[in-house]
């Protein structure tokens, strides 16, 4: 089990719920823009915000975002380690730096502060911007990755600080993946899983899932990003998806259907979407299953806690394996409906 930091009042490792961050893409300078943008976040779940501090013309507004934001705000510094100071000052409730742009020249200050703040700091590696001298050692590997993560982790211990989080990302999957598995072994810092320059769409969705999901199931990532060159509200999504596949995130009802073959004698494809959209509103751990063949849908759903087989004269519901009887193709949604709502209401 990792260490626990807390961010606020977000608790990210030591067992605490896999969280889900984004970054806010307007410009900080507009307080008001970026608060709106959290808001936004914040309504699809998000429980973590990063926010891009690279001026100090930006210091005012970041103060305002701290203060007004319904998130914890990271302060996502770049070059200018004089502005994790000022970050710090001003309320930020966590600090993100990149060893391969951040010198050493202010380390210790930033880390007396933060410490005295209780203000956690989150170690970012990317591949694209590591130390010269351990590009040119390792070269643009995982190896060079973690290396530089575990030199900032011993910078840091030189100062007493150890309130981190650690990332190692990259745009090869195989990369972001191997470092991952690495760190994990070499440290006991909460991680922060990503994949950046994924791109968007499925391309995103295919990158970060192969990595994180792979992560995950071993038990590897305590907070994670579904970095996505789009909306970040759909970042959100991605990672709650992910999470509740992966059975880390039991607050919906999972709708699982089986895949369309020559046995089908309905096309469950409409039932299944529309029963989607009733129940996506709903935070109630439940597993509801469209299953398209009444031989044996009914014990291929068994593990459901309600579900319907469906046939050419209709489908029969069951819970559970067993069945409760018989309904026309019309009456399915409304009667799966109302035996979720009496689950959860009872």
């Amino acid at each position: 089990m990792t260490k626990q930091i807390k961010v606020k009042d977000l608790l990210i490792g030591g067992g605490a719920p896999v969280s889900v961050q984004s970054m806010t893409t307007t410009k900080t300078t507009d307080a008001k823009a970026t608060l709106a943008q959290i808001e936004r976040l914040a309504e699809a779940g998000c429980d973590l915000v990063r926010v891009a501090l690279n001026t100090p013309l930006a210091l005012d507004s970041f103060q305002e975002i701290c203060e007004r934001s319904p998130l914890p705000v990271v302060a996502d510094i770049h070059y200018d380690p004089r502005l994790a100071l000022a970050a710090i000052d001003r309320g930020a409730d966590k600090i993100r730096l990149n060893p391969g742009n951040v010198k050493d020249s202010l380390k210790e200050e930033i880390a007396l502060s933060a410490k005295a703040k209780g203000v956690p700091i989150r170690i970012g590696v990317n591949l694209g911007s590591l130390d010269p001298q351990l590009e040119a050692q390792y070269g643009r590997t995982s190896t060079a990755m973690v290396y530089s993560a575990l030199q900032e982790v011993k910078t840091f211990d030189r100062y007493g600080f150890g309130d981190l989080c650690i990332s190692v990302k990259a745009s090869d999957p195989k990369i972001c993946y191997d470092a991952y598995k690495t760190l994990h072994s070499a440290c006991a810092f909460p991680l922060h899983l990503g994949v950046t320059e994924a791109g968007a769409g499925e391309d995103c969705l295919a990158k970060s899932y192969s990595v994180l999901g792979g992560l995950l199931l071993e038990g590897i990532g305590d907070t994670i990003r579904i970095s996505m060159t789009d909306d970040p509200v759909k970042e959100v999504a991605a990672g709650l998806n992910l999470l509740r596949s992966l059975g880390l995130r039991r607050d919906y009802v999972n709708v699982v259907a089986c895949p369309m073959c020559g046995r089908t004698e309905y096309d469950i494809r409409p039932i299944y979407l529309a029963l989607k959209e009733a129940v996506k509103e709903i935070r109630h751990p439940l597993n509801v299953a469209v299953m398209g063949c009444p031989l044996n849908g009914i014990g291929e759903g068994k593990d459901a806690d309600f579900g319907v087989a469906l046939g050419a004269k209709g489908g029969i519901l069951f819970a559970h394996g067993k069945q409760l009887g018989e309904v026309a193709h019309q009456d399915v949604l409304p009667s799966l409906m109302a035996l979720i709502e009496e689950a959860i209401h009872g």
